[in-house]
């Protein structure tokens, strides 16, 4: 049986934004936007498999996490989300509208990609220097501000580095490594052109993770995709630029048929 991720949720109404965060976080990353979006409809913003309330997935894969992400909808009555995913969020995101496409009704893929590295011998060595630390006997709290540092862009949110650092503290060792694992397995690149829903994808200027660059090649693959950038903003957008990523997203959604 598929474990039922736990969420947040807030407000009511017929449409429904889920927020899925990425590898270092938790639902707690978009607690600005759960407000900000309760106030027009529903929000929801999961945890992960093996993150914050959620129990954990095993074998960690896509295919599981999409499967554990349909089970949340189910259990939540969403028959048709809008689905908003950051970085590692954005690839179960596109995994969900590969796999359950008529469970999408929107897509707004954030600092993301479609593939995870460029052949297996990159992301042999990314999976050793991010292991390393917790091989050497360190735990997720203890990389966490540099890690942090390293991805955020310029004047960020004061709030931003804490919140980041905060909720990367709290992720277990074992589930970083099983995701870090799930992740030099994506590759959704060949799924693109079949998305047919309507989608944004966004990128941050300073992004040295998902940069601009890529983010817009994904978009152009995306039939009637919407590409934006923030200015100034690394990879951690919501956090960083709160209004601004709200006032981008809620543009879009305004532009989506009820």
């Amino acid at each position: 049986m598929t474990p039922l991720p736990a969420c947040a949720e807030r407000g009511e109404g017929a449409r429904t934004v889920v927020f899925l965060h990425g590898i270092g976080a938790d639902h707690r990353v978009f607690d600005d936007q759960l407000e900000t979006f309760a106030k027009g409809g529903r929000a929801l913003a999961w945890d992960m498999p093996g993150y914050g309330d959620s129990p954990p997935l095993a074998p960690m894969t896509f295919e599981g996490l999409a499967e554990a992400l349909r089970a949340l909808l189910d259990e939540r009555r969403v028959e048709r989300g809008v689905i908003v995913g950051h970085s590692m969020g954005g690839m179960v995101a596109q995994e969900l509208a590969a796999r359950h496409p008529e469970r999408v009704a929107a897509l707004a893929l954030v600092a993301t990609s479609a593939a995870f590295g460029g052949d297996g011998e990159w992301q042999r060595r990314f999976l050793a220097d991010r292991l390393q630390p917790l091989d050497e006997g360190k735990t997720p709290a203890d990389i966490a501000p540099a890690l942090v540092r390293g991805m955020i862009g310029d004047d960020p949110d004061p709030r931003a580095i804490d919140r980041a650092v905060a909720c990367m503290s709290s992720v277990p060792a074992k589930t970083y490594r099983a995701a870090l694992h799930a992740l030099v397995t994506f590759d959704r690149r060949a799924s693109l052109t079949t998305i047919r829903c309507p989608t944004l994808v966004l990128a941050g200027e300073r992004d040295r993770v998902a940069s601009p660059a890529v983010m817009q090649r994904m978009a152009e693959a995306i039939s009637g995709a919407r590409y934006r950038m923030l200015a100034g903003v690394g990879h951690l957008a919501n956090l960083e630029r709160p209004a601004a990523f709200d006032a981008v997203l809620a543009e879009f959604l305004d532009a989506i048929p009820s």
